[in-house]
């Protein structure tokens, strides 16, 4: 899967994707990208404890949580009451809104979570926006099988994970307090309207 068909510049951002097939492998291996990535950066960019980088002139504002293997990039903006868990990579100029939760996921650049957000196990584009409360489901609790399917080329994927987000497009638009479905995946400038609850599995059955 070429995943460049989504995100533009993934791979000349960050070479070490091209080891990897799937989003959801991505995903699922994020903490050792992580430490490949942080392995190149320099202490006169980040500041760099305990497997966190942050760079200098990134924003982390009050009461924000940073678990271990997260890259914060230049210019970004992280606000009051995030929770950033288990590998977390942020590109440059990104916007994380207060009290979000971004789990295990990376965002590139330019691109804004607003307020309120969970992100699990996703990958999202350039010049992405999500809106307050929108929720990027990463996990069945509700059913017996709970691999996630996915679809590619309108092609039905079997993951074979459980854990497994969004692949959002470049300048996608995410409306406030959408639901995405995990397995959603979005092509570049994609709109999900307000309170939409998005199952693409669904759509292609109807």
């Amino acid at each position: 899967m070429d995943i460049s068909s989504y995100i533009e510049k993934c791979y000349a951002r960050f070479p070490q994707l091209r080891r990897y097939r799937y989003p959801w492998d991505i995903t699922s291996g994020l903490e050792d990208l992580i430490l490949q990535v942080l392995a190149g950066l320099s202490d006169e960019g980040f500041k760099i404890k305990k497997n966190v980088a942050i760079h200098r002139s990134a924003i982390i504002e009050g009461n924000v949580t940073l678990k271990e293997h997260t890259i914060i990039g230049a210019n970004s903006i992280v606000k009051a009451g995030a929770y950033l868990r288990s590998g977390v990579l942020l590109g440059n100029e990104v916007t994380i809104g207060a009290n979000c939760e971004i789990k295990q996921s990376m965002v590139f650049d330019k691109s804004r979570v607003a307020h309120l957000n969970y992100v699990g196990n996703s990958i999202i584009g350039e010049d992405v926006n999500l809106e307050a409360g929108s929720i990027l489901a990463n996990h069945f609790n509700e059913r017996h099988n709970k691999n996630i399917l996915t679809l590619i080329d309108n092609s039905i994927v079997d993951t074979n994970i459980t854990k497994f987000g969004s692949l959002i497009g470049d300048r996608c638009r995410i409306g406030a307090n959408a639901v995405l479905n995990p397995g959603t995946i979005l092509k570049c400038d994609s709109v999900v309207g307000r309170l939409v609850h998005l199952d693409q599995l669904k759509e292609k059955k109807a």
